[in-house]
């Protein structure tokens, strides 16, 4: 099935449409934090000289960052919308580029991934749980590391129970008709707001709460608004614990060179090294 199709079966989240909006609110200042965060990950003061391979380029915004760095950039999606973003990025800053190639493809066909070749950065933020086989996605991942390379990669928190209810609380958005989502959208985050505002606000630091919300600038470059957005809407969802992760990628001859871990919900980041096999 194809990714339009399984969009309109609500089995998938459209994140090429949401992508599509924040391109809107993209400027320099959004694309400067998106390269920042890449040198502070990979621990390199640029990527002269290095090939980058985007699995899941979304809006295009970290393929950007890495050919503005340097590289030489191969990005995928499956979602055609995320691809025309992606292109469309090429096109206002690089067109007719070489060094910068975009394709619609899957992280989950291995014939496709082999025929690119390997890389000596893979990066994957926040797609690979969406794909509906995320470890068989970490496996094709891996594959693509050249020697000596590196794999960047950032997986939802496993939050035991929790996870288990933002599953049914996506799932559920993505069944809903597209009149009904913004509604439960507003009012899922409404609940959760309050219920910050109130714990911050015993604890004397009510500022706590309600600050994030006047700021839609969000680390790496993005959008609070459509990253709220993608959150609920993203789906399929599949989750790890850092710690979990850490092991997984250690026996199949990687080393942590730099990452950032969350407790609560959202992101476990890891950047490794290959060292092996």
């Amino acid at each position: 099935m194809s990714a339009v199709d399984e969009i309109a079966a609500g089995d998938r989240f459209g994140f090429g449409a949401n992508w599509t909006r924040f391109l809107t609110q993209l400027d320099d200042q959004r694309i400067a934090d998106a390269e920042a965060s890449l040198r502070e990950m990979l621990r390199v003061d640029d990527l002269r000289g290095k090939t980058f391979l985007d699995i899941g380029s979304g809006s295009g915004l970290f393929s950007l960052a890495a050919r503005r760095l340097g590289a030489t950039v191969h990005s995928l999606d499956f979602d055609p919308q995320s691809v025309a973003c992606t292109q469309e990025l090429r096109r206002r800053y690089f067109p007719d580029d070489r060094n910068w190639r975009v394709e619609q493809g899957s992280a989950l066909d291995p014939d496709y991934l082999r025929s690119l070749g390997t890389f000596d950065i893979v990066y994957s933020w926040g797609v690979l749980h969406h794909t509906g086989s995320m470890w068989l996605g970490f496996e094709y991942a891996i594959e693509r590391v050249a020697a000596d390379g590196k794999l960047f990669v950032a997986i939802y928190n496993d939050q035991g129970a929790r996870s288990h209810l933002w599953w049914l609380i996506k799932a559920f958005y993505n069944k809903l008709p597209r009149p009904l989502r913004w509604l439960f959208m507003k009012t899922t985050f409404g609940a959760i707001h309050a219920a910050q505002i109130v714990r911050c606000t015993l604890r004397g630091r009510p500022m706590d709460a309600i600050r994030p919300l006047l700021d839609d600038a969000r680390e790496r470059g993005m959008s609070a608004k459509y990253d709220a957005v993608d959150w609920i809407g993203g789906y399929p969802f599949e989750v790890a614990t850092f710690e979990l992760l850490e092991r997984y990628f250690g026996a199949r001859g990687f080393r942590l060179i730099n990452s950032k871990r969350t407790t609560s919900w959202g992101c476990n980041e890891l950047a490794l090294q290959r060292t092996g096999p």
